[in-house]
């Protein structure tokens, strides 16, 4: 497979942008139909708040600004860097919430399993589970995918009345927008910085560099952030090694 930051960076643009056209063209009555079929209703399980459970939170611009409001520590760059240069500086597109350091990585929020800032909560947090956007499935096939965790946490089958499905279809792909535009405008301002400065992606560094930062390394990172560079030095952290047998799936 080919490693996505070997695309050439107006490639990646074009693309976002028609990834954008057909998400704006993906059909509202269609999207409003699985809502209402899926019937989600959060039991407040919390899961959806961790990492083991669903990986990093992304934040937009509005919401990282909104983050920073609130507790300037509670944000980091985003993880896996799209780019790194031929002096060993990392890109990212955005910033994640950080989460604690308890066995399920729980939210930088999260107190007792509910959020301490809900009436203020993130744009994904808003929309989740649900989701408008394209990814393989375990076969390789390239389609809509609407909803997260299905069956793996909340409850199903619920009734929704029509004006929430609406709603929730109508936030879900401005939410799907303002990702694909956020991407749009940081690959454009990666092109501009790396064409002004003679800079280009290297991505044997990015390997190297990335293993280091694996045992515990120290990376040079520029954040994108509304329409500039943040610079940040970031240390990984090493994972344990695991001794015995390992458990048979």
């Amino acid at each position: 497979m080919e490693r996505i930051s070997l695309i050439p960076i107006q490639e990646r643009i074009i693309a976002a942008e028609r990834e954008l056209s057909d998400l704006l063209a993906y059909p509202q009555e269609r999207f409003e139909e699985i809502i209402r079929d899926v019937g989600f209703r959060c039991d407040c399980c919390s899961r959806c708040c961790t990492r083991v459970f669903n990986g990093h939170v992304f934040l937009l611009d509005r919401d990282t600004a909104r983050a920073r409001e609130i507790d300037p520590q509670s944000v980091e760059p985003a993880p896996f860097p799209e780019f790194c240069d031929q002096n060993g500086t990392f890109y990212v597109s955005g910033y994640a919430l950080k989460a604690k350091n308890d066995d399920r990585g729980s939210c930088y929020f999260l107190e007792n399993t509910r959020c301490r800032i809900y009436d203020r909560r993130f744009s994904i947090c808003r929309v989740y589970p649900y989701m408008l956007h394209r990814e393989p499935d375990q076969n390789g096939k390239i389609d809509w995918r609407q909803i997260a965790g299905l069956n793996e946490h909340g409850e199903y089958h619920t009734e929704i009345p029509d004006n929430l499905c609406r709603q929730t279809a109508a936030e879900t792909r401005e939410y799907e927008a303002a990702v694909i535009r956020q991407e749009i405008a940081f690959l454009t301002c990666i092109r501009d910085y790396f064409l002004q400065n003679r800079l280009r992606h290297v991505q044997k560094i990015h390997d190297d560099l990335m293993r280091e930062y694996g045992r515990g390394g120290e990376i040079r990172v520029m954040v994108y952030f509304n329409g500039h560079l943040e610079e940040h030095r970031i240390r990984g952290t090493v994972t344990p090694k695991t001794t015995g047998t390992p458990k048979k799936k």
